[in-house]
């Protein structure tokens, strides 16, 4: 398999627009939706999701992040990282429509790393996974709900991907060895 091509800036802001527009659409009447980021991928795309669907959807909208550095499976074999991003909701997630966001998708092991530190929090009505790329290589059953981008890779690749939220510095997506 080749390497794949890495996207353009302009597909990059196009897909989260893409995101952000079929997230408010699929949500235009719950009135109990909430962003959560995975840290630290996820929360600079989650922080500007949520601020693009408020203004599809024309109010205001929580956004919170999780930090999974304690749920993961692989603590014993690895120490667990430096935490710059401590779990942050100011909100009940109990009840709620949870839209869970990350950078990358891969094995799927963030993601349910994720899911047990927001049900450590409560229990939400509904959480559903956007994702900025999503990679072949799942080794669990999670699959998103929104995808920006679908990116073929190798499986010794590293999808690394930057969120700017200076409007002057670009978005980008950098596949690596």
């Amino acid at each position: 398999m080749k390497s794949p091509e890495k996207p353009s800036t302009e597909a990059i802001e196009a897909a989260i627009q893409r995101l952000a527009r079929e997230m408010a659409e699929a949500h235009r009447d719950s009135e109990n939706l909430a962003v959560i980021g995975i840290a630290e991928g996820g929360n600079g795309l989650a922080k500007r999701l949520a601020r693009m669907i408020s203004d599809h959807l024309g109010r205001p909208l929580p956004c919170g992040v999780v930090d999974i550095s304690f749920h993961r499976d692989d603590i014993s074999s690895n120490p667990v990282p430096n935490i710059k991003a401590f779990s942050n909701l100011s909100f009940d997630v109990n009840d709620r429509t949870i839209i869970l966001v990350d950078d990358v998708i891969f094995t799927g092991r963030s993601t349910r790393a994720a899911l047990n530190e927001i049900f450590d929090q409560g229990r939400p009505d509904c959480v559903q996974l956007a994702v900025l790329v999503e990679r072949n290589g799942r080794c669990l059953p999670i699959q998103p709900d929104y995808v920006g981008l679908r990116l073929e890779t190798l499986s010794d690749q590293r999808v690394e991907v930057s969120i700017n939220n200076d409007p002057d510095l670009p978005d980008s997506i950098a596949i690596t060895n």
